[in-house]
C-alpha cells in the first residue's frame, strides 16, 4: 500500500514539474519564438512594370495566429485583384535586402511573431522606411514578442505591449474613428461600428502617433491574470487606441492591434481600414 501510494505521489511530482516546464516554454515562446534560423537567399521575384508591389510577410516563431494569417492572405490579394496591386507572399526573410526592397511600396507584417529576421535584414527594413517606403502591421506583429528588434516596436507601434483581455478573451467593442483622421484612412468608413477582436493592452499611449480609431477601454473587462500572473489587470482607459500611423524619416508606419482571428476578416469595415491603409501607403 505504502508502495502504491508513494508511486503515485511521485507520478503526480512529475507530472506537475512536467507542467510547469510546459508552462514556462510557452510562455518563453509566446515571448521570444522560437527561431530555425535566418532565411538569407534572396528569392525570385518577377515584378509586373504597372502594379504597386506589395510584400506581405506572415514568418512566425512565437505564436502564430494561423486561422487569421490564412485569412489575411485571401483579402490582400482580394484586394490586390481588386486594385491592381501585385502581391509577393512570403515567410522567409531572404526578400529582406535592400535591392529588392527598393522595389516593393510597402511591407505589410501580417500577425508575424518572435524573432524573424537577422540585423542585416532588420537594417533593410530601417532604410527602406526612413528613405520613403511604407509599413503596415497587423496584431500581434505588435506584441511582446518583437524585443530583439527595438526599431520596429519604436517606429511602428510607438508603445510597449503588455498584455490582452482573457476573461473573456474575444470581446465585442465599439471602434469609433478619429475625426481628424487623413481622409485617405477612413473613406467608407462609418464614425463608429461594433467589431469583435482581442483588444490588446499596451502600457502607454503610442508616442508621436496619429490615432485613427479607437475603442472605449473602459467598456471592456480587460484583465490578463492567469495563473502566478496577477499584475496584468489594468487597461488603457476610456481612450484605447487601436489603429495608428507614424511619419518615420521619409516614409512612414500603419499600426493596428486588431486582427486576432479569421473572424475579423469577414468584418467588412476591417478590411476596408486596411485595404485604405495600402491605398495611403503606396499614393
Amino acid at each position: 500500500m505504502k508502495k502504491a501510494l508513494k508511486i503515485a505521489l511521485l507520478s503526480m511530482l512529475a507530472l506537475a514539474v512536467v507542467l510547469v516546464a510546459a508552462g514556462f516554454l510557452f510562455v518563453y515562446k509566446i515571448k521570444n519564438g522560437f527561431p530555425a534560423g535566418f532565411e538569407t537567399n534572396q528569392p525570385t521575384i518577377n515584378f509586373p512594370a504597372d502594379k504597386p508591389a506589395l510584400l506581405l510577410f506572415s514568418k512566425t516563431t512565437g505564436y502564430r495566429h494561423s486561422q487569421s494569417i490564412d485569412a489575411a492572405k485571401k483579402a490582400f490579394h482580394q484586394m490586390a485583384d481588386k486594385n491592381g496591386w501585385f502581391v509577393y507572399e512570403t515567410e522567409e526573410g531572404g526578400v529582406f535586402n535592400a535591392e529588392q526592397l527598393k522595389k516593393f511600396k510597402v511591407i505589410i507584417i501580417n500577425n508575424s511573431t518572435g524573432r524573424l529576421l537577422n540585423a542585416e535584414q532588420q537594417q533593410a527594413v530601417t532604410q527602406f522606411v526612413e528613405s520613403g517606403g511604407a509599413l503596415m502591421g497587423i496584431h500581434g506583429s505588435g506584441d511582446f514578442s518583437h524585443d530583439d528588434w527595438p526599431w520596429l516596436v519604436t517606429n511602428m507601434v510607438g508603445a510597449s505591449f503588455s498584455h490582452h483581455p482573457l476573461n473573456p478573451q474575444l470581446q465585442a467593442a465599439q471602434v469609433h474613428i478619429e475625426k481628424n483622421s487623413d481622409s485617405a484612412l477612413i473613406s467608407r468608413l462609418p464614425v463608429s461600428w461594433t467589431h469583435t477582436d482581442e483588444w490588446y493592452v499596451f502600457l502607454s499611449q503610442p508616442k508621436n502617433a496619429q490615432i485613427v480609431a479607437y475603442i472605449d477601454g473602459e467598456k471592456i473587462l480587460p484583465s490578463g491574470n492567469i495563473l502566478f500572473i496577477t499584475d496584468k489587470d489594468f487597461g488603457m482607459g476610456k481612450y484605447h487606441p487601436i489603429a495608428w500611423h507614424r511619419d518615420v524619416g521619409q516614409g512612414k508606419t500603419f499600426y493596428t492591434s486588431m486582427g486576432h482571428d479569421a473572424a475579423v476578416w469577414q468584418d467588412a469595415r476591417f478590411v476596408a481600414l486596411l485595404e485604405n491603409a495600402v491605398r495611403w501607403s503606396i499614393r
